[in-house]
């Protein structure tokens, strides 16, 4: 009978070291996941200021436009916590949008090799953050079901797993990649 108990008592605590490690592996997932978002953040907060100059040098009326973009870009490098930086984030990605719809009216700029690498640039790293957003919502999802489900909500709750918020765009717009008509040069 005690044998019985004790080999119960030991399957219990192998069984609970093994979820505490699944539920370690996950978390370290989504910390991961969101080093490569932060990444790609980074890139494009590295980029603005570069397309702003571009943009600056041809289009000397749109002074609005090009200091709002990096009043948004300030903002969003100052944000910590991923709901707020997600906000945030939503709000630049329109003003580079507007940024670059500029110079639809400028054709000198439209055809500057400069202002056309750096758009190319911007696409590619938004594309990036769109596969690591997908990425890191994808293993936030999975930790947090993890740390809800049955038994391993018990260990979660033991050792205060807590739970990850998404990064996610509010609107299904803005979590698109912005479209950029390079068109032909003339």
């Amino acid at each position: 009978m005690t044998s019985v108990v004790v080999a119960a008592l030991a399957l219990i605590a192998v069984a609970g070291v093994a979820i505490y490690n699944r539920l370690i592996r996950s978390r370290n997932r989504v910390d991961t996941s969101w080093s490569d978002i932060d990444v790609q953040l980074q890139r494009r907060h590295d980029l603005i200021p570069r397309l702003v100059t571009a943009v600056d040098q041809y289009a000397k009326y749109e002074r609005a436009t090009l200091e709002a973009v990096t009043e948004l870009r300030a903002e969003a490098m100052q944000k910590a916590d991923i709901r707020s930086r997600g906000r945030a984030e939503e709000k630049l990605s329109a003003g580079v949008d507007r940024l670059i719809a500029l110079a639809e009216n400028y054709p000198d700029l439209k055809a500057n090799e400069n202002f056309l690498n750096l758009q190319n640039e911007l696409v590619e790293t938004e594309n990036y953050l769109q596969f690591a957003r997908r990425y890191y919502n994808g293993s936030v999802r999975d930790y947090n079901t993890m740390r809800e489900s049955v038994p391993s909500n018990i260990v979660a709750g033991i050792f205060s797993f807590k739970p990850r918020d998404f990064f996610q765009k509010s609107s299904d717009d803005a979590a698109n990649v912005p479209l950029v008509d390079f068109g032909t040069v003339e």
